[in-house]
């Protein structure tokens, strides 16, 4: 295991990190996702330590905006499920992976889930703004993580979307309705596709999107020029913004839009799935489950009615 020290406000106190990279300049905290042999894909960890790293920006009074980007070429590929997804299971349970051959237990994965869900919504819920910078792919749980964020930039040509919506998935935080409106989310949710940054744009999914060569530009340009208005000013607008959504009941879809999310794991679907992936490697199935063929054919129980 590999830690990396970085700067911090008082070389005293030095935070270090397995999965992220945290640096300050002048007013603008960056946070970089830092695995980029995998694409920057979620791992055991990183999502408490992007909450840790919000915390302290949100605790530094030098800080005043902060950028959510990731290392290398991509922001940020999703879960990283090629392990698991691939390891013999029994019983088809979650604990599978680890040798755990007890029946799927809902409540244990809900609290497993949702725990990482409240630590991306922690850059929501940030008393100073939060700007997601994404190029590369923003899928599946990055897709999670970057909508979480206050505004997002893309590359025009990155992409994002959460093609576990086909199966095996259910987005956690549920802010693609939030920032769609019910059509479009059911549009993107129902099919699964990747839009490119421009689409995305387009669409009113994310603020803008830029040539990738003039990104890094592009958000450091929007950082500086509100990291220039007061802490008090900047915290006082976005409770104002959030609350509307908060009472539009965010935190109740959430809990069920986690719920589901465990559920797409253990329907026949997902278990047919699961095993497809045992059988034919993980990216293999992934890319069977985009084709656009039926999905699972067969597999399906029944509609009962009463």
């Amino acid at each position: 295991m590999i830690y990396v020290q970085l700067f911090t406000e008082n070389p005293e106190k030095a935070m270090s990190y397995e999965h992220i990279l945290y640096e300050r300049q002048g007013r603008v905290a960056t946070i970089t996702l830092n695995r980029p042999d995998r694409l920057n894909a979620i791992a055991s960890g990183m999502p408490r330590e992007i909450a840790a790293a919000v915390e302290r920006a949100n605790e530094d009074d030098g800080v005043h905006v902060i950028v959510l980007t990731g290392a290398g070429r991509a922001f940020c590929a999703g879960y990283d499920l090629k392990d698991f997804a691939e390891a013999p299971a029994g019983n088809r349970g979650t604990g599978a992976a680890s040798g755990d051959a007890r029946p799927w237990d809902p409540m244990v994965d809900f609290n497993m889930m949702f725990a990482n869900t409240r630590d991306f919504m922690s850059l929501w819920r940030s008393y100073k703004p939060t700007i997601a910078k994404v190029r590369g792919f923003a899928v599946a749980g990055g897709s999670d993580i970057a909508l979480c964020c206050d505004m997002v930039v893309m590359a025009e040509d990155a992409k994002i979307g959460y093609p576990p919506a086909r199966v095996w998935g259910c987005p956690t935080t549920a802010m693609w309705v939030y920032r769609l409106g019910p059509e479009r989310a059911k549009r993107m949710l129902f099919t699964g596709d990747l839009v490119s940054g421009r689409e995305a744009a387009e669409m009113g999914l994310v603020l803008e999107a830029v040539p990738e060569a003039g990104l890094d530009a592009r958000v450091e340009a929007l950082a500086v020029r509100m990291a220039g208005v007061p802490r008090n000013q900047l915290m006082m607008q976005k409770l104002m913004v959030n609350q509307a959504y908060e009472n539009m009941g965010l935190q109740t879809t959430q809990m069920f839009a986690t719920l589901f999310d465990g559920i797409t794991r253990h329907s026949p679907e997902g278990v047919w799935f699961k095993q497809r992936a045992e059988t034919v490697g993980f990216q293999q199935a992934v890319k069977e489950r985009d084709s656009g063929a039926p999905i699972a054919e067969g597999v399906s129980r029944p509609t009962y009615k009463f």
